[in-house]
């Protein structure tokens, strides 16, 4: 059964994917384990990503779906059963204000979920001043904020000065990607990371949250 859910997602077929981790649950397959399943095949789409042998279009094809299961199917499940998988700390994202581009985002939202991390996804055009209201609200760990126009850019140095007001500085990392950021721009606003990917981004997660792979 678990292999089912994992060769699922490995075929791109959302429909597989919700039938796979819907006969699961029939058959009384833990929620838990089924989402570590579909986070397992994941990675998996990640390494292969690294490797060169899938594309940015593979992520999305693959983060989509099981976005999507883990949200309508499989939280109600677990809420239910009052289940809750161990994490690695707590990220805050979202795409800045002015900016409505969020396929990057939603990956990277993905693969730190398969990373075992809990991510408060924001959505899109989201301002400096929700980012740190998140953070306050659920202790967050990390804040990781897309900017994919380069005029959205001074909405991330925002950002790194709000957090420094509210006074949450030290508690709080803070990682930004999109196409025009670069590790220049970042030191230069005072982030702690640059992720070129989702897969470099969850890497510089667990780097910087001293967590284990």
């Amino acid at each position: 059964m678990s292999d089912e859910i994992v060769d699922s997602v490995l075929t791109f077929d959302g429909d597989k994917v919700v039938e796979a981790t819907k006969k699961a649950l029939k058959n009384g397959e833990d929620p838990v384990k089924i989402v570590d399943r579909l986070t397992e095949a994941l990675k998996i789409v990640g390494e292969k990503f690294e490797a060169g042998e899938f594309f940015l279009m593979h992520l999305v094809a693959a983060a989509t779906p099981v976005q999507q299961v883990i949200k309508e199917v499989l939280e109600p499940e677990m809420l239910k059963k009052h289940a809750q998988r161990k994490s690695l700390g707590k990220v805050v994202l979202g795409t800045v204000a002015g900016d409505i581009h969020d396929i990057g985002k939603n990956i990277v939202g993905a693969m730190l979920f398969a990373g075992g991390f809990e991510v408060y996804d924001l959505g899109k055009d989201i301002p400096a001043d929700q980012f740190v209201s998140k953070v306050k609200e659920v202790n967050g760990n990390i804040v990781g904020a897309s900017a994919l126009l380069s005029t959205t850019l001074p909405v991330q140095r925002e950002i790194v000065q709000q957090v420094k007001t509210a006074g949450l500085r030290d508690q709080t990392k803070l990682i930004f990607g999109g196409a025009p950021v670069t590790q220049e721009w970042v030191n230069e606003i005072g982030g702690d990371g640059y992720g070129e990917s989702a897969v470099e981004a969850v890497n510089l997660t667990r780097k910087l949250l001293k967590t284990e792979n």
